[in-house]
């Protein structure tokens, strides 16, 4: 059971009861929560030198300041739109969707192919998944980038993975969620 306490149409407060198995006892547990509609991240690797990935430089109003992110962006314009994908149980078939796209509209490429590497729940108390894809297949749009109104992107670069490593240790890359994602994958792909 959920009941929605506030909804700001891309933010919605929950109060919810669950029944968790637990050490084999069902528990009914009660909790407060909040949900956001879901992101994607794509994990672009150069086709030249799979030891680099590209990273767009992109303003951030949150950190005030530019940030290397991995592209991506926001599956669902509306919290209303998640919700009713939710309730027809096709969210995934958005997401999948989504990844081209904002590829497309942030760094000009045109997705080819699209491989999920992880998704990435927010946490305790928090519904806000990420969607990371790797992507191998694409080719440049003679169109370029289609940014959104009140989107930043200062161009890409390509960076290898020891470069990607130092700048999450400077704290260049700022996305922490995509910091993990990045380190593991760097770990288990260097030098293969």
């Amino acid at each position: 059971m959920e009941k929605s306490v506030f909804n700001n149409g891309f933010l919605e407060f929950l109060e919810t009861e669950e029944e968790h198995t637990i050490n084999n006892q069902k528990k009914l547990i009660k909790r407060k929560m909040v949900r956001r509609p879901p992101g994607v991240r794509a994990l672009i690797l150069n086709k030249n030198d799979n030891q680099k990935i590209l990273l767009s430089k992109e303003f951030r109003y949150e950190l005030d300041k530019w940030d290397y992110r991995l592209p991506g962006g926001k599956v669902f314009d509306t919290l209303g739109l998640y919700k009713e994908a939710i309730a027809r149980n096709d969210v995934q078939k958005y997401v999948d969707e989504s990844v081209a796209k904002e590829v497309l509209e942030e760094v000009g490429l045109i997705v080819k192919s699209q491989k999920l590497l992880k998704i990435s729940h927010d946490g305790a108390g928090v519904i806000w998944d990420l969607f990371y894809y790797e992507i191998k297949d694409y080719e440049e749009s003679l169109d370029g980038a289609h940014l959104e109104e009140n989107e930043f992107v200062e161009g890409y670069v390509w960076k290898s993975f020891d470069e990607i490593i130092k700048m999450c240790i400077e704290q260049k890359i700022n996305e922490e969620r995509t910091v993990g994602v990045l380190l593991s994958y760097i770990l288990e792909h260097k030098n293969n």
